[in-house]
């Protein structure tokens, strides 16, 4: 292995973080190691990912907020080519009630990181970014060209400020070569069924609440809103396997390290470039499990966008990343994750 090229993900323990890990120690290019203090992510992420792919990984439980905390990894880590920099919360209605937290942890970690970079003179950088820099727009699909919207959440805001520092870090500093991954709705699960979202915290996607509900944790689904100006009045997302995400992290870091960007700041839309509506998943999860979901319209939500979906032609041409997963695909996998989940409790309890 070349020990040249260690990657350091933060946020591992995180969703889209184990995923991303899982594909990184597929190959042979890369050693990995991650950074998660745990807020809203479980230490028995990393024993999945080591019965997944027979490679243990270490992790520095460390907030990333705090500065001499982050420095010591740098330290102890001699080797890191690259960062891959996940760890941020990312509920939007959290963010609506409690917009403190986001901006303090989002915004701060950010920051810490990228100095970190500088310090220690890491070169290759890529930030978890979002579609809900977008905002709501009526020209659809988005490209990474189109202007941002407003942000309707502190949530979004903080990806558009993170965004926007990275720039600023990129012409101060040229030789930090960065990209911004914009993703649109990250669901699914590893096909082994062995890994998937597991948040700490209640969660407010709609693919795992509706596995939630489906299981019996949850009472129903709520579906907010049916009144918006789409096909059926429900709101329209982009839906993409979060294996698909992890494998498109690979490609853009060897895009960086094989000196491949035309400027020192790039940005890429991460998504399958098809809107699915709310009542359409639901739809669509009820075909491949064979369950009845029950769900109720309820209010509109704050914070939530209308409408959005990816053009995904630069990311195809650039990074030469294409979804493999359907929307089929996508909540087999999400539902098989969690049943797996119901038999491991049965064996622990």
């Amino acid at each position: 292995m070349n020990t040249k090229n260690t990657i350091l993900v933060t946020g591992g323990a995180g969703y889209i973080g184990s995923h991303t890990i899982i594909e990184l120690l597929k190959t042979t290019d890369f050693n990995v190691v991650s950074v998660d203090n745990f807020s809203n992510s479980s230490a028995k992420t990393f024993e999945r990912i080591e019965k997944i792919t027979g490679r243990k990984v270490i992790n520095y439980q460390v907030d990333l907020c705090n500065k001499t905390d982050a420095e010591k990894i740098f330290e102890t880590e001699k080797n890191i080519a690259g960062i891959i920099h996940f760890a941020a919360y990312k509920s939007v209605p959290e963010s609506v009630s409690n917009p403190q937290k986001y901006y303090y942890n989002n915004i701060n970690s950010l920051l810490n990181i990228l100095d970190c970079c500088l310090k220690y003179n890491i070169n290759n950088f890529i930030f978890s970014s979002s579609c809900s820099v977008y905002g709501n727009i009526s020209r659809l699909p988005v490209k990474e060209d189109t202007p941002f919207g407003k942000a309707e959440s502190p949530y979004a805001f903080t990806k558009q400020a993170g965004e926007e520092i990275m720039k600023d870090y990129s012409i101060a500093f040229p030789k930090l070569q960065s990209i911004a991954l914009r993703y649109f709705n990250p669901v699914g699960a590893h096909t082994s069924g062995l890994i998937g979202e597991a948040p700490i915290n209640k969660p407010s996607n709609l693919i795992p609440v509706i596995t939630q509900t489906a299981i019996g944790k949850n009472k129903e689904v709520t579906v907010f809103g049916s009144d918006y100006t789409t096909r059926d009045g429900t709101c329209i997302r982009d839906y993409i396997h979060v294996t698909d995400i992890g494998t498109a992290h690979i490609k853009a870091m060897q895009y960086l390290l094989e000196n491949k960007n035309q400027s020192s700041f790039s940005i890429f839309n991460l998504g399958s470039g098809t809107g699915v509506s709310v009542l359409e998943a639901i739809n669509t999860f009820e075909k491949i499990s064979g369950q009845k979901l029950n769900y109720i319209i309820g209010d509109k939500r704050p914070g939530d966008v209308e409408a959005i979906y990816s053009d995904t032609l630069k990311s195809e041409s650039e990074l030469g990343w294409v979804p493999k997963f359907n929307l089929d695909e996508m909540m087999e996998s999400a539902w098989k994750w969690e049943l797996e989940q119901v038999k491991e409790n049965k064996l622990t309890n």
